[in-house]
């Protein structure tokens, strides 16, 4: 009797209706969009991230290659300067350095300083004779200095443009300009050829000049 009771009871569960019940997976596939959204911005991010760090890298190595390059030619001009002075046995001999400095703190020909000494006391030969350390004639040669270093730096600011009490003569001229004002052709006519040919002497402006990294 049991027996047979429990063979119907299983044959009526043969018989219940199979429910699915269905599962959302949409929270699953929102879940994998996030992640992956989430991952590409951080891929994206550490990529711009290396990006300007490559880019700051190469500026970096540019600029060191543009400061070796500057270097490179304020030496050669620098020298250029001491040679001329060597070859004519003049006492300036070592201040080429001092001179092609103090020319681009005022933004002077760089070969315009050596040329006046030249001119005015052969390098340092017959500097004036009532003052110490005025190879250049500066102030008709009633104005001494400290040192020949200390008279490059005051010739170069005057020259320059750069001393308010001296700008109206020298302020915004090109190199003839400055040598007319320094030395008015009424007074030594030839004066200005005669130190641009003392320029040409002593090197090519443009011969000389660093060639800079270009950014690509």
């Amino acid at each position: 009797m049991k027996k047979n009771n429990l063979i119907r009871f299983v044959q009526s569960l043969a018989f219940l209706p199979v429910v699915i019940m269905p599962i959302s997976l949409s929270g699953i596939h929102s879940n994998v969009e996030t992640s992956q959204s989430v991952l590409a911005k951080k891929v994206n991010t550490e990529a711009q991230g290396s990006l300007a760090l490559n880019q700051a890298i190469d500026l970096k190595e540019d600029q060191k290659m543009d400061d070796a390059a500057v270097l490179l030619a304020r030496k050669k001009k620098a020298d250029a300067i001491d040679a001329y002075f060597a070859e004519h046995d003049m006492p300036l001999e070592g201040t080429g350095m001092k001179m092609v400095e103090e020319a681009e703190k005022n933004d002077l020909d760089w070969r315009l300083l050596p040329a006046i000494s030249v001119r005015e006391s052969t390098g340092g030969k017959h500097e004036c004779k009532k003052v110490e350390n005025n190879p250049f004639g500066w102030g008709s040669c009633r104005i001494g200095f400290k040192s020949n270093d200390k008279a490059i730096e005051i010739v170069a600011k005057n020259l320059g443009g750069n001393n308010p009490n001296t700008a109206k003569h020298y302020d915004n001229k090109t190199t003839e300009g400055i040598l007319r004002a320094y030395n008015p052709p009424s007074i030594v006519p030839k004066y200005v050829k005669q130190v641009i040919a003392i320029m040409n002497d002593i090197g090519d402006k443009e011969e000389i000049a660093p060639t800079l990294a270009i950014n690509t």
